[in-house]
């Protein structure tokens, strides 16, 4: 009999149709399942549900199983619905009744709440470290490439001048905004949820300010209604966190794909970084990058599709939240494998120079020409109507193949120096080493004991 059942068996059909691909997903979950339980067991010792012996035995019976997670030897059983039973099971086989104690004040409502926020926690920290290595990379080029001049785009047609610093600088840059909106998500995952047991909280005496110490968390959810509510909601923001990195990867992948056409050839790859036809010799094909703008678009939708499983639910927990993390958890992956490869490859792109020497570019520099015109006293307006009738009449042509950009943010001072030292500083703030420090202690079998 399952945990929770009570007499009577569930129908097969019923069963695998609810429980889904719970399992699969819940192996993701296991170690952080140990670690949560490390803190509430502790709790409970604080407030006499559980002896300094069963204490320690269920301390050291939960880092037991932490360590068959880490090698790979942990399974959830046909017969058992979900890793919070699982835990529960080895523990009892393994320890006895102390086993059975460790899920007292607590529901299996909090506790995937709580999984699912430290699962969050730690992949938000790889997916900051993948984003900074390409940001890293993309710096790296920007101020390599940095006088090579480039055309620039408005309505897919020539406008401006730009640089190769300027377009690689552009995507650095935007990856800041895209870490502060998921440091915004961040903190929002940092909060406690674990004492909110059903949604309703325990008349046990549970001290949730102690497990929100333990765990590493800011604060806790205080309301533990809101604390169910949060649930949904909170993959909802990262989601979308999630997906203006995908934005930022997919447009840069875009450009990737119109700048490497032979139409273009602005840039290349070694060819063992592309791919070819089965018909067509010729082909050398930017798979890795329509493939991450690809995924990228999958990124963007997932905000979405969690807004609409959760849009018309009461307060309290309802099972429609499961289909969540078929979705969810898997993002963090497919997003972290898209920055890898990006970063791989992109770090060997070859750009070409004297791109604007071709005469088609010519009117890249009309703006300059009527800049000109205004610094020898004409008016803009008329420098500007001189120019175009110039270029209507086909007879322009520009004095100058050169930029004299000086300001701000330009291709002559990028202020890259700037943008490393803001993504410096946004990094900071999240403040993973509390955290780290937190869980490392939590896991220190004789510093749990004694503490």
């Amino acid at each position: 009999m399952k945990l929770w059942q009570k007499g009577f068996e569930v129908s097969k059909q019923i069963e695998t149709f609810t429980v889904g691909k719970d399992r699969e997903m819940d192996l993701m979950l296991a170690s952080h399942d140990v670690i949560g339980s490390l803190a509430h067991a502790k709790m409970l010792h604080s407030i006499d549900l559980l002896t300094n012996d069963e204490l320690e035995k269920i301390i050291a019976g939960l880092i037991d199983i932490l360590n068959e997670i880490n090698n790979g030897e942990f399974v959830i059983e046909d017969n058992i619905e979900d890793v919070h039973s699982q835990v529960e099971l080895l523990l009892t086989k393994r320890l006895g009744e102390a086993g059975k104690k460790v899920h007292s004040g607590r529901s299996r409502n909090d506790q995937v709440l709580l999984d699912l926020k430290l699962f969050i926690r730690e992949e938000i920290r790889s997916t900051v470290h993948n984003t900074k290595n390409l940001f890293d990379t993309l710096i790296h080029l920007s101020n390599t490439h940095k006088d090579i001049l480039m055309p620039g785009y408005t309505h897919y047609q020539i406008a401006m001048p730009s640089s190769f610093g300027l377009w690689f600088g552009a995507y650095a840059e935007s990856l800041i905004d895209d870490i502060v909106s998921l440091q915004a998500a961040y903190k929002i995952v940092n909060k406690n949820p674990l004492g909110s047991a059903a949604g309703y909280g325990s008349s046990f005496p549970l001290n949730r300010t102690m497990t929100t110490s333990l765990l590493g968390f800011d604060v806790m959810n205080y309301n533990v209604v809101y604390a169910q509510m949060g649930r949904g909601k909170t993959e909802r923001i990262v989601a979308q966190a999630l997906a203006n990195i995908g934005a930022t990867i997919g447009k840069m992948s875009q450009d990737i794909c119109l700048f490497i056409n032979q139409n273009f050839g602005f840039i290349s790859f070694p060819d063992e970084l592309t791919t070819g036809s089965s018909i067509m010799p010729h082909k050398k094909n930017p798979d890795v990058f329509e493939l991450i703008r690809a995924k990228s678009n999958k990124l963007m939708v997932l905000p979405n599709e969690i807004a609409m499983i959760t849009s018309n639910l009461s307060s309290g927990y309802h099972r429609d939240m499961q289909l969540i993390k078929e979705s969810f958890m898997p993002a963090f992956k497919e997003l972290n494998d898209c920055l890898q490869i990006a970063d791989c490859a992109i770090s060997q792109i070859k750009v070409k120079d004297n791109i604007l020497a071709d005469s088609k570019y010519k009117y890249l520099f009309s703006v300059e020409a009527v800049n000109q015109l205004v610094l020898e006293g004409m008016s803009f307006r008329e420098a500007y109507q001189k120019v175009g009738g110039d270029i209507q009449n086909n007879v322009f042509e520009p004095s100058s193949m050169k930029v004299n950009y000086t300001h701000e943010g330009s291709i002559g001072n990028l202020c890259n120096e700037q943008i490393v030292a803001e993504m410096n500083r946004v990094i900071t703030n999240f403040n993973f080493e509390k955290v780290e420090k937190s869980i490392q202690a939590l896991m220190n079998q004789k510093e749990v004991v004694l503490q």
